[in-house]
């Protein structure tokens, strides 16, 4: 029974039973199974091209068959849907309850590339995921204290880095995907390529909002059916499988830990918590819900909950993705039971492995075309990330050139660590790992150690503020009588700031000193 309450009505004095209603949450409005199946359908639409680019990536580097290629397509797809209906409605611990959808992390492929090529094949991959993602489970409790240490500019130089990484496997594709094969880098293969990036540019230039955010997989389509046309597409292995299956337990072999594998994944799975820290905040103020530590922690206890379990099922490090946390902000659909209506479409998808085989049949250079976009969007997210950094009076600019620097070396030069140990080759070999362990040194050392901090006008590599001598104070037209220097800036005498324009009319922002350098 609730608890009573005294109500005065018309001067009387009666007793209620009032039972105490919790208000309701933007999220957890049910549109009913038609509408809701109707905007997962969406969702999963959305990031469909980026659920099945990682697989195809990674087992390509394995050296996984075209017919397995497919078992680990749907893999792929079923395991994210499972991550997508926990996240979604949420247990005890793990979810945030928010529309969060999930999928293989983009952050992960060009570390798990350089696993899987370094003589570990998928039985490294898989255990290198597994263990990073126990280490991630681990440490959420007390990620609230180490995201401190992946600011922008260490999280901008990350993401830039996985972009740029990515960039060679958009050319292999375009070229063919198989340096072995007489017709790679053909005209016909770079043209094939060239054609269907074009189409996913035309497409993105759609004034219909649902063929512009699918233009990617539309000119997916588009490019397999011209390759077709011109006999570049070969569906022989289509039928060869069954059409229905549920996902094999490590079909590609029992996982296999290694310590470099598991300590190179683990970085790239802090740069993910980061990632889906952000992804969290964001929807949260796109629906107009509360989010809190708490929903945080259970949010990122599911992204690696999910993708411990992931390998059992020859799936990879899940994460939530940033694309559909747009489609909620455009669409302005806010109910999670839409997400999770996305995660049951993703989950059939993922029983039906013939899809997965359609999928690894379309020709490699239709997926270097639409890679070249896919995989630039990931740089240019970077790029736009570290656009909001401020690189004023700090060291930010030489964090992020030797970083990235250092992130560009084994794509540059692949054997250029070669002749070092194996485990230090396994960690360096990838460019996201280079990168952000280079940035993350880097960001303590000027920005958290107080003696590494430089003073302004003190290193080449400062945006400084501007000086001007104090004998030059006079030459600036605009000053007036009562105008006076207090802690290095020019007031007037109420102690406003004073506006100081240069010989061109244009406002500057100076700092007053002497020419021995005190101010």
């Amino acid at each position: 029974m609730g608890r009573r309450r005294r109500i005065l009505l018309s001067g009387g004095i009666m007793s209620a039973a009032v039972t105490p209603v919790a208000s309701k949450r933007p999220e957890d409005e049910f549109l009913g199974v038609g509408k809701s199946l109707g905007f997962g359908a969406q969702h999963v639409l959305t990031m469909y091209g980026g659920i099945i680019a990682p697989p195809l990536i990674v087992g390509a580097a394995a050296g996984v068959p075209a017919p397995e290629l497919g078992l680990l397509v749907a893999c792929c797809l079923f395991i994210g849907g499972l991550a997508t209906i926990l996240q979604s409605v949420g247990i005890p611990w793990f979810g945030s309850q928010l529309p969060l959808v999930q999928g293989t992390s983009f952050a992960s492929v060009a570390t798990l590339v350089a696993i899987a090529t370094q003589g570990g094949g998928m039985p490294a991959v898989f255990g290198s995921v597994m263990g990073s993602a126990l280490i991630g489970l681990l440490i959420t409790p007390f990620f609230a204290r180490i995201i401190r240490f992946f600011p922008p500019v260490v999280t901008g130089v990350v993401i830039t880095t996985i972009g740029l990484s990515l960039m060679p496997v958009a050319a292999n594709w375009a070229m063919g995907g198989n340096n072995k094969l007489e017709s790679y880098g053909s005209v016909a293969n770079i043209t094939l390529a060239g054609f269907t990036l074009l189409v996913v540019l035309v497409l993105s230039r759609a004034n219909v909002p649902a063929i512009s955010r699918l233009s990617i997989l539309l000119a997916i389509v588009v490019g397999t059916v011209a390759a077709t046309v011109v006999g570049m597409a070969n569906w022989g292995n289509v039928g060869n499988g069954p059409v229905v299956a549920f996902p094999t337990p490590f079909a590609f072999g029992t996982p296999v830990f290694t310590v470099a594998g598991v300590l190179s994944m683990t970085i790239v799975v802090l740069v993910i918590l980061t990632e889906t820290t952000a992804d969290i905040l964001a929807v949260g103020e796109i629906v107009g819900t509360d989010v809190d530590r708490k929903r945080i922690g259970n949010g990122l206890r599911a992204d690696m909950g999910a993708s411990i379990i992931s390998p059992v099922f020859n799936g990879f490090t899940q994460s939530a993705f940033a694309q559909n946390v747009g489609l909620v902000a455009i669409t302005g659909v806010k109910s999670r039971f839409v997400v999770t209506a996305g995660g049951v479409i993703l989950v059939v998808l993922g029983l039906l492995p013939i899809l997965g085989r359609v999928v690894a049949a379309v020709p490699t250079p239709v997926l270097g075309g639409a890679g070249i976009v896919l995989f630039g969007t990931v740089a240019a997210s970077g790029i736009r990330t570290l656009a909001k950094v401020d690189y004023k009076g700090n060291m930010n600019l030489i964090i992020v050139a030797a970083s990235i620097g250092a992130g560009l070396i084994p794509i540059a030069a692949p054997t250029f660590y070669d002749e070092f140990p194996t485990w230090f080759g396994t960690i360096f070999h990838s460019g996201i790992s280079s990168a952000a362990i280079m940035a993350v040194l880097l960001n303590l050392f000027f920005n958290h150690l107080t003696f590494a901090r430089q003073k302004p006008g003190s290193s080449v590599f400062v945006a400084a503020d501007r000086f001007i001598d104090l004998s030059d104070v006079k030459s600036y037209g605009n000053l007036q009588e009562g105008d006076r220097i207090v802690d290095g800036r020019i007031v007037d005498a109420d102690g406003r700031p004073v506006q100081v324009r240069d010989d061109n009319g244009s406002v500057v922002d100076v700092k007053v000193g002497r020419s021995d350098g005190e101010h």
